[in-house]
């Protein structure tokens, strides 16, 4: 009997010391994290700042590599969203736009001449909106954690200075592989074409698009004043914020404390981010400006009756989508943006 007993007892105390050491297995050797762009990006380097905080504060227990250019997807960003939530990428740092087709709602932050500043960017995704989001995210079957930013897409060709929508007519501009998107240059007169951004560098150094639109930090980072993108326009009409998610299975998998330790080093690793997307190209800081015009770009700010002509030129498209995102969703933004803190 007591030979049973202290053999029930041993058994009982190598079960529980293997506890941890079966958990630890569990663990991944490297998990996949996926971005757009390249790393040298203010994108990039917000998903390699998550990376290197996960693994110091881990002791290395998660170990991220960063994928640049989408190479998980082959390259197509607008597949991204579904293999994040296929368990194909266990994480990413992704765009609201290429993953808007699987959540409607995050179209919300192309609808044109939404935020008309930075305060307004800040008032959606801190506040009550963002809340929302991050519940269509996570219902969609993907965890999401922090939001970082891709900046203001400004708009920039080798044609012509575009002061007014009648200057974009018969444009062939290059845009993301939205409908949204698709909607909005065709109401200002332009024929937009639909690429991914590996396929968009070499189409507007050979002159078969003649512009694009993209935040400051991807067109001074792609150097598109070198491929004939001699005009850029500085008009607003659409940020891109970023976010910062798991997949559900690896998030699962992972110890409550592993999950904390995560979730944190997003949260600050974004905070982190936002400065790096934000510097020089704010009212206060213009410095980045400076070094596009130094290379031979005619940069054109919009004075407010010729941004108003473009509100106008697009409102019918605003209106349409948004009863398509949810008028609730959107009334909602419109109120945070109106009650916000300049």
């Amino acid at each position: 009997m007591k030979l049973s007993r202290l053999f029930g007892a041993a058994l009982l105390a190598a079960t529980t010391l293997a506890l941890p050491q079966a958990q630890a297995q569990t663990y991944k050797p490297e998990y996949k994290l996926s971005i757009v762009v390249g790393t040298t990006f203010p994108w990039g380097q917000g998903a390699e700042i998550w990376a290197n905080l996960v693994r110091e504060r881990t002791q290395g227990r998660i170990n991220i590599k960063v994928y640049p250019g989408t190479s998980l997807v082959q390259g197509d960003q607008t597949r991204e969203f579904t293999a994040i939530r296929q368990g194909v990428i266990d994480m990413a740092v992704g765009s609201t736009i290429n993953w808007s087709p699987q959540v409607k709602q995050l179209n919300l932050f192309s609808l044109p001449f939404l935020m008309p500043d930075y305060a307004a960017i800040d008032a959606l995704v801190q506040g009550d909106v963002g809340k929302e989001m991050f519940k269509y995210i996570d219902k969609a079957g993907v965890v999401p954690l922090a939001w970082g930013e891709n900046g203001y897409r400004q708009l920039s060709n080798s044609k012509r200075e575009i002061k007014a929508p009648a200057d974009m007519k018969g444009m062939k501009l290059r845009v993301v592989g939205s409908p949204l998107y698709i909607d909005t240059f065709t109401a200002l007169g332009a024929n937009p074409t639909q690429m991914s951004w590996a396929d968009a560098q070499p189409a507007l150094a050979s002159g078969a698009v003649d512009g694009q639109e993209n935040p400051l930090s991807i067109y001074t980072g792609s150097k598109l004043y070198t491929v004939g993108q001699k005009y850029l326009t500085l008009w607003n009409y659409v940020a891109d914020p970023l976010i910062y998610v798991v997949n559900r299975d690896v998030w699962n998998s992972w110890s409550e404390k592993d999950r904390d330790i995560v979730r944190q080093a997003a949260l600050d690793s974004a905070k982190q981010q936002i400065v790096i997307a934000r510097k020089g190209v704010t009212p206060q800081d213009p410095s980045l400006l400076k070094e596009i015009e130094g290379h031979g770009v005619t940069v054109t700010s919009l004075d407010a009756g010729q941004h108003a002509a473009f509100v106008a030129a697009t409102k019918a498209v605003y209106d349409k989508w948004k009863k398509q995102i949810g008028e609730d969703l959107v009334n909602m933004a419109e109120k945070s943006i109106a009650n916000r803190k300049k």
